[in-house]
């Protein structure tokens, strides 16, 4: 039993006439006989009752009808909503990210994506870099934003990288109480110095932080240790100190103040990814070109922050996992980099 018989049985059981039948839907009138008799043999049951110039249906017949009608509405409806999501009006993009990136790049290119495409469904997920690439391995993610250099092989996937920019990091301070005298940059030395407010430890942030000031034998002040991204810039904007975060925090904050940190320059770099060894939906394409276009126009707007090279996008960073297992004991990371 095929959709095309049941539609044969429905518009002969309307218009109550195989030729008529036939005629509507554009086959020949032996044709729409064979699929009915078809039918009638899978089913084990006549139809119709057939006599010269007049068609009714059997009980079996009454029987099928309201099913038949029924079957084919949901087939219907089952096209609708394949094209619907073809069409990005429906659909689900399952996207990761670091917190520092939540309260920056993702809510622009959420807010953006949600008005182009009101219909998908977003689900976010806010970790550190390594459970993203975690959950995005296991297929739990369609996209992560992360932000470590992780090169950590993982198993039974391979994971595509695509570097999006590379944001200094920069001193926050507040802009009603600063601590120091107006000045464009600030160095470690005297960043030492002054109360500083600090992530907790799963921030990759703060180990990053930490190790600069080892490796110049300094050691900070720290008067706070926050446990969100939100705590530590509603501390700084208290004026309870200072704190080193990612440029792009600063999107929206008039109650902050940056300085440039100097010797030596901290940065990081953000990128998106996504797994390699499987097709994304649709709609996750569409986000990842809106989270690109984002990065670019957040890139354009700041001296902080700069768009990923050219030619990295054409390439899309594509690092399977087993060149990374190849490389992995010669390279060494001393690049001050930031995750989370």
């Amino acid at each position: 039993m095929n959709l095309e018989q049941l539609r044969g049985f429905v518009e002969v059981a309307r218009l109550g006439h195989f030729t008529r039948a036939a005629e509507h839907l554009h086959l020949a009138q032996p044709s729409l006989s064979r699929q009915i008799a078809s039918l009638e043999h899978e089913l084990g049951a006549e139809l119709f009752h057939r006599a010269r110039g007049h068609i009714s249906l059997t009980a079996a017949g009454e029987a099928l009808l309201p099913l038949a009608r029924r079957m084919l509405a949901d087939a219907d409806s089952v096209r609708r909503e394949m094209a619907e999501l073809a069409g990005l009006r429906r659909g689900r993009v399952r996207l990761g990210a670091t917190p520092t990136l939540c309260i920056s790049l993702v809510a622009e290119a959420l807010s953006a994506f949600h008005g182009a495409h009101p219909g998908i469904e977003l689900h976010l997920t806010e970790g550190g870099s390594r459970s993203l690439i975690d959950e995005l391995a296991e297929g739990a993610l369609d996209l992560a934003l992360i932000t470590a250099s992780d090169e950590r092989p993982v198993a039974g996937a391979s994971l595509t990288r695509t570097p999006l920019l590379t944001e200094e990091l920069v001193v926050i301070s507040s802009a009603a109480r600063p601590p120091v005298a107006a000045t464009p940059a600030i160095d470690l030395e005297r960043l030492a110095r002054l109360p500083q407010i600090v992530f907790h430890e799963s921030y990759d942030l703060r180990a990053t932080t930490e190790a600069a000031f080892r490796a110049a034998g300094l050691t900070p002040s720290v008067v706070l240790e926050g446990a969100e991204m939100d705590a530590v810039l509603r501390f700084v904007e208290r004026g309870l100190g200072v704190a080193v975060v990612p440029a792009m925090v600063l999107l929206d904050r008039p109650g902050l103040r940056s300085l440039r940190l100097t010797e030596p320059r901290l940065s990081r770099t953000v990128s998106l990814a996504h797994r390699s060894d499987v097709t994304p939906p649709r709609a996750a394409e569409a986000m990842r070109r809106v989270i690109v276009a984002t990065a670019d126009a957040l890139a354009a707007g700041s001296a902080l922050i700069q768009a990923a090279p050219v030619p990295d996008r054409a390439r899309r960073a594509q690092v399977s996992e087993s060149a990374k297992k190849s490389r992995s004991a010669a390279s060494s990371s001393g690049a001050s980099s930031a995750a989370k």
